[in-house]
């Protein structure tokens, strides 16, 4: 069983990054009291599974990127190294290796990233064979005066760069699913696009409800946004994107203002759940945007999700209850170092600071369950 992992641990296996150790894992916990200092709180906030996967080595993607971040390293580089740790581990399908694939059973991967002290960002999208995208959208950002480059000329991008190129990024366990998942669709709805669309997702929900994918993986992704002492803050997004999508299908992940949005001077917000209800509303935008208006990172949050659930119209994608039937979340840090976790419906978010890694709940706006 696990244990919570208490500050020394933490402190020894950051003194130690790359340490053959496992430390204790985490289980979720009330957020720790803020160590007092002044000038901004160093921290690292991400979607929960920041604080889950460790692909065998001794710390989480927020404990590591914590630990880079405060040894000095640039802040994004310190979070892209925290995701990569997700990316890699094939344990986690929601990015990367082992990333739920497309509806060919293709492994699709978007991402993007800012840097908020240069004011710059790069991202990329439905980019195959390549286990960090994360990596590449910095890629982007560093070496070319764009924000984002797609699909087959994302991966000959990356090959430029010196990026190995796989021909497959499906694990055994991410091939089983879709497998699973293509026999429960009846391919004739290739024949008409608004049934097989529409079976696919029924077909892939059903799996959620008998516990063959983790709710919060149905729609993939990890968020990962960090401030250093200094007030630099900057932020990542990478993802595998919506199980079973069509293929070229493309989310919030690597939108700018979607998926991810960091102003140097106000904050960082980013997303996981439904891409398209954020695509809508560019809600992490809109998250920046309210706190430069003064609002407190959960404030400007829940507006947002407010906003989703009132642009949520359709009949398919409202339950019962006549409530949104998926989930939406947001990691919001601003440039104090104050942050929040809110959501949908009731969720989990991972937090990194001075008092070690810790996963707590989110602030979820409805009650229940998004399937209820």
């Amino acid at each position: 069983m696990s244990r919570i992992l208490d500050r020394r641990s933490f402190l020894q296996a950051s003194a130690a990054l790359g340490a053959s150790a496992a430390l204790p894992g985490s289980s979720v916990q009330t957020q720790a009291p803020a160590v007092l200092r002044s000038g901004p709180t160093p921290v690292v906030v991400a979607s929960a599974n920041g604080n889950r996967f460790k692909n065998g080595g001794p710390l989480t993607c927020v404990a590591a990127a914590f630990a880079l971040m405060e040894k000095g390293t640039d802040v994004l580089e310190s979070l892209i190294a925290g995701v990569n740790i997700v990316e890699l581990d094939p344990e986690d399908d929601s990015v990367g290796y082992g990333g739920l694939p497309n509806a060919d059973g293709v492994v699709q991967l978007d991402s993007c990233c800012m840097h908020g002290p240069s004011r710059r960002a790069g991202g990329v999208a439905c980019l195959e064979g390549v286990r960090t995208p994360s990596k590449v959208a910095k890629a982007v950002m560093d070496h070319t005066d764009h924000h984002l480059i797609v699909g087959r000329d994302a991966q000959a991008f990356a090959k430029q760069m010196s990026f190995r190129i796989e021909d497959d990024l499906n694990t055994e366990h991410s091939r089983k699913l879709w497998l699973e998942w293509k026999r429960r669709v009846d391919p004739m709805h290739w024949l008409d696009p608004g049934k097989r669309s529409a079976a696919g997702f029924q077909a892939g929900l059903q799996m959620v409800r008998e516990g063959l994918i983790d709710a919060e993986h149905f729609y993939g992704t990890i968020n990962c946004n960090g401030v250093n002492a200094k007030g630099e803050i900057c932020g990542v997004t990478t993802t595998s994107g919506l199980s079973w999508k069509i293929p070229g299908r493309v989310g919030d992940s690597p939108i700018l203002g979607a998926g991810l949005y960091v102003d140097g001077t106000v904050g960082a917000a980013g997303s996981t759940g439904r891409g398209e209800a954020n695509l809508f509303g560019l809600s992490s935008f809109l998250i920046v945007d309210l706190m430069r208006k003064g609002m407190r990172p959960k404030d400007a949050g829940m507006e947002a999700l407010r906003r989703v659930q009132a642009n949520t119209v359709e009949k398919r994608l409202l339950n019962a209850r006549g409530l949104p039937n998926f989930g939406v979340s947001f990691y919001i840090v601003n440039a104090k170092g104050e942050h929040a976790g809110v959501s949908m419906y009731a969720a989990h978010y991972a937090v990194c600071d001075a008092n070690g890694p810790r996963t707590q709940p989110t602030e979820a706006l409805l009650p229940g369950k998004a399937l209820d």
